[in-house]
């Protein structure tokens, strides 16, 4: 009961998820751009993004760690066989096997070239198999937004996945405004389906036909008013 009480004096009187607890699906190539030093290491790969920031702390030091960390922020898909998802492969000069092709050097849990007595496979999966690492998903296609307090007048553009729901954007948004979800959020007049994208609630991209027009499609970004409630939810 004490939990249920708590509850309901955080979140008010908003319905939508607990933010408390939410986790965002989408990030965009800038988002993951900004994770790039070895105590806060990104990449993305094959349209998911992963934080290596363990992988590097645990094996700080190593030079097989090298080429990874130059990589920091980056999208590196061309590393990867979109087939099978594995590292590319080709035919080893040297000794005539199938090898991983590793243009910057051997990294992290691929084999050397010829054996060595030093080499430990013992680690398991590969740091690029499976899900251990994956904090979301790449953005393919990412849009601006105006978000506008019709209370306060205060005026923000965010750079949002094409994908995300509003409650997604609420949560991108909640840095300029602690109070967000305590707000009715519409578009021209029509209250916004917050579990939908923009997309699906009328707020069409219109990219394209700004670049096939020649026009400049930031003068024409789209804006979303948020009219205050009386609830005064604090996220």
């Amino acid at each position: 009961m004490a939990d249920s009480a708590r509850a309901m004096q955080r979140r008010g009187l908003v319905d939508g998820p607990d933010f408390e607890f939410f986790q965002r699906r989408y990030f965009t190539p800038a988002e993951v751009a900004e994770h790039n030093l070895p105590e806060d290491l990104w990449v993305s790969y094959l349209g998911s993004v992963y934080d290596l920031t363990p992988l590097a702390q645990e094996h700080k030091g190593d030079l097989l760690l090298k080429p990874i960390i130059e990589v920091a922020g980056q999208d590196i898909s061309h590393w990867f066989d979109p087939k099978t998802r594995d590292i590319r492969k080709h035919v080893d000069p040297l000794t005539g096997t199938l090898r991983y092709r590793t243009p910057r050097g051997r990294f992290l849990h691929v084999p050397p070239q010829l054996p060595r007595s030093d080499w430990a496979n013992d680690f398991g999966k590969p740091w690029w198999q499976g899900t251990r690492y994956e904090v979301g998903r790449l953005s393919a296609k990412t849009r601006s937004i105006r978000i506008i307090n019709t209370l306060t007048s205060q005026e923000h553009t965010l750079e949002v996945g094409a994908l995300e729901s509003m409650w997604e954007i609420l949560h991108r948004y909640l840095p300029y405004n602690a109070h967000a979800a305590s707000y009715t959020w519409k578009y021209e007049g029509k209250k916004l389906n917050m579990d939908y994208t923009l997309e699906e609630n009328g707020i069409r991209d219109e990219d394209e036909e700004f670049d096939y027009l020649n026009m400049d499609g930031t003068l024409y970004t789209p804006a979303i008013l948020l009219y205050f409630n009386d609830d005064l939810t604090e996220l």
